[in-house]
This record gives structure tokens, C-alpha cells and sequence, in this order.
């Protein structure tokens, strides 16, 4: 049996989640000669007691595992457009096609919160999938509860998906939702000193991208990038190997280099990526808005993401790390009930309050 991202997400926490969490790995064997070996054979054991209950329920459900390709592709997005995840009653989400990049589509956003006149401060919103699926409709249970914790305008951007679009196609759209945020925030209630940008996985990968973007174009200034597990580096997986236990849950090698691969519209880990297409690649990080980067120890992005920590913080970048122990992939969203998802869901907020007061 292979389960939908949704229906694996039930598993965890009895509703759908918005991050995109992938293949599961779970039938991945150490292979012999590896450069680390899974203590005792068991990649369980490198899993947090807190995650590791709802983990093997997961394992249970889905005993042969689930590899990302393009064959499976159009099903997955089929079934998750088919389980989207119902909004709270309140507060209302709009829905509104902005303009989009020369010469491309509208594109399509969420707005919540919005109150003409006022002067709130603003999130935009990335939501996840590996570069390949999801959408912003899967984000508003959680841009609604943004907006609740911190009496924000909240925009999630319905960007183009690869691998039908390639890079910069899904930047760009990024972009325009950036522009139409503070060209209209007068309309919207928004002051755009305090402008956050924040995505999970792919959408923090996609956070990262725009933060550099703002940078290099210095036209819509961003006073927090919110990275959580963002997917940062295409060589991970590909010419950088990791150890079998780390990536060995829910996103895994092989589906990363069909991500990263899909997005480039290249192979993952080629010698030469298009310019500014691969956060982790960029020649310099100084300059960039204050980050804050959260990861478990063992997901397959964690020692990606503490090496663009370190990068930031070298550069004079005011940089908050967080690596939760022995959380895989998502582990926030599939066990949100347990006490270090909890610690980590408060430092993501308490790191965006600040960003709001201080700006």
C-alpha cells in the first residue's frame, strides 16, 4: 500500500499537514561499505523517542516504502488535490489572481488578514512539495493561524511547479507576490518595514532564493527569512553523499535529486547551475536579511542548512539555528503533539514577534 502525503500526515497528527513530506525511505537497507553505519542496524535508533512511535505506524502503513518519479507524479498531485485540508472558520481567506512575471501567467495568492488603513505587519508565505507538488490551497489552516498568532496579513503564492516550469519561472512568481505585497500595502493594512518571508522544505528553499533576489534587485526590503528545513543544496543527495540514517525518512536521496532536478530542468549536482538557482551555490550570503533556520538532526537537509547557517553568520547576517535531535523530515507537522515540536513551533514565532517589534 503507498499513501498519499496526506493520508501519511493523518497518521501522525489526525489532519492533513501543509509541508510537503515525500518519499519515506522506509525500505532503504544500509548498503555495505557505507561511509556510516546505522547502529545495530536499526535507523529507528537514531530517531527521537518523541518521533518514533507515529514514525513506525507510518513504516507500518507503507512497508515497501515510496520513491518520487516521474511516474508517480501526476497521482500523488491528483490525490492531494483531492485532500486538501479544510480552513478555519475564521479569519476569511481571500482569494485573488495578481499579476504575474513578464510575459507569464497570473499568479495566484491567499490573503488573510488584510485591513485596509492599518499598519501590520505581513508574511509571505511559501508553501512546500519538494519543488514539484503542493499548492498554496494546502497552506490556509496555517496562514489563518499566523495571522491569529500574530495580527498579521498573511499571502501564500500559488507559484508554478516544476518540473512544467523550471527555473527562474517559480522565483519569479515568488517575486510578484513580493511586489504586489508592497505595492498595494496601503490597501492591504501592511507596513512594509515588517515584511517577513517564510516557507517549510521546498518553500523554505524557495524563502531562501527570494531573500536573495530581494537582495540582489534592492527593490522590497524583507526583515526575517523564516527557513524551516529549507531545501537549500541540489548536490545533496547527488555528488554529496550522506550516511544511510540521516534522509532515511520521509525525504529521501533519490527523491531529492527529482526534485532538485526538476527545478533546474538539469541533473541535480551538475558542475554548472543557473545563476542564484541553488541558495547553497551563491558566491556571498553578506547582505542578505536576518534568518531564521530550523532542521531535525537526521533529515536529509540538516547539515545543508547548518552549513547556510554558518555562512550567514560569518557574513555578519543575524542568523538563529535550530537543529531538533533525532527529528526527521517534517517532524513538526507529522507528531505536532510532542514536546520538542511544540519548543520548535514557539521558536519560529517568538523569532517572527521579534522581527515585527524590532522592525
Amino acid at each position: 500500500m503507498t499513501l498519499t502525503r496526506r493520508e501519511m500526515l493523518s497518521i501522525g497528527c489526525g489532519l492533513a499537514g501543509s509541508a510537503w513530506l515525500g518519499g519515506t525511505g522506509l525500505s532503504q537497507a544500509p548498503s555495505a561499505g557505507s561511509a556510516a553505519s546505522v547502529s545495530s542496524g536499526d535507523p529507528f535508533s537514531y530517531v527521537n523517542p518523541e518521533f518514533r512511535p507515529t514514525l513506525e505506524q507510518i513504516a507500518k502503513a507503507t512497508p515497501s516504502g515510496f520513491q518520487f518519479d516521474a511516474s508517480t507524479l501526476p497521482e500523488v498531485r491528483k490525490r492531494d488535490e483531492a485532500n486538501l485540508r479544510p480552513a478555519l472558520p475564521s479569519p476569511a481567506i481571500q482569494e485573488k489572481m495578481i499579476p504575474g512575471p513578464t510575459g507569464a501567467p497570473d499568479v495566484r495568492v491567499y490573503i488573510v488578514g488584510a485591513t485596509p488603513g492599518a499598519s501590520k505587519p505581513a508574511v509571505l508565505h511559501i508553501h512546500g512539495g519538494g519543488y514539484i507538488v503542493g499548492s498554496a490551497a494546502e497552506s490556509k489552516r496555517d496562514i489563518q493561524q499566523i495571522s491569529i498568532t500574530h495580527d498579521c496579513v498573511v499571502v501564500s503564492v500559488d507559484y508554478r511547479l516544476a518540473p512544467e516550469t523550471t527555473f527562474p519561472g517559480s522565483l519569479e512568481d515568488n517575486y510578484a507576490a513580493l511586489r504586489w505585497l508592497c505595492t498595494n500595502a496601503k490597501e492591504l493594512g501592511v507596513d512594509t518595514k515588517r515584511i517577513a518571508i517564510k516557507g517549510e522544505s521546498a518553500g523554505g528553499g524557495h524563502a531562501a532564493a527570494l531573500a536573495i533576489a530581494a537582495r540582489d534587485r534592492g527593490e522590497f526590503p524583507i526583515c526575517l527569512q523564516v527557513l524551516i528545513y529549507p531545501m537549500l543544496d541540489d548536490r545533496t543527495g547527488s555528488v554529496d553523499r550522506v550516511p544511510p540514517y540521516v534522509g532515511h525518512f520521509i525525504w529521501t536521496e533519490q527523491s531529492n535529486r527529482f526534485g532538485w532536478s526538476s527545478l533546474l530542468g538539469i541533473p541535480a549536482g551538475s558542475a554548472n547551475v543557473p545563476p542564484n538557482s541553488v541558495p547553497a551555490r551563491i558566491s556571498s550570503v553578506a547582505g542578505l536579511a536576518p534568518a531564521f533556520i530550523g532542521v531535525g538532526s537526521i533529515d536529509l537537509f540538516g547539515h545543508e542548512d547548518v552549513e547556510y547557517a554558518s555562512r550567514l553568520m560569518l557574513a555578519g547576517v543575524s542568523t538563529e539555528l535550530h537543529v531538533v535531535p533525532g527529528a526527521y523530515h517534517g517532524f513538526d507537522i507529522i507528531v505536532p503533539e510532542a514536546p520538542l515540536s511544540g519548543k520548535f513551533t514557539e521558536a519560529w514565532n517568538a523569532a517572527l514577534k521579534r522581527a515585527f517589534t524590532v522592525a
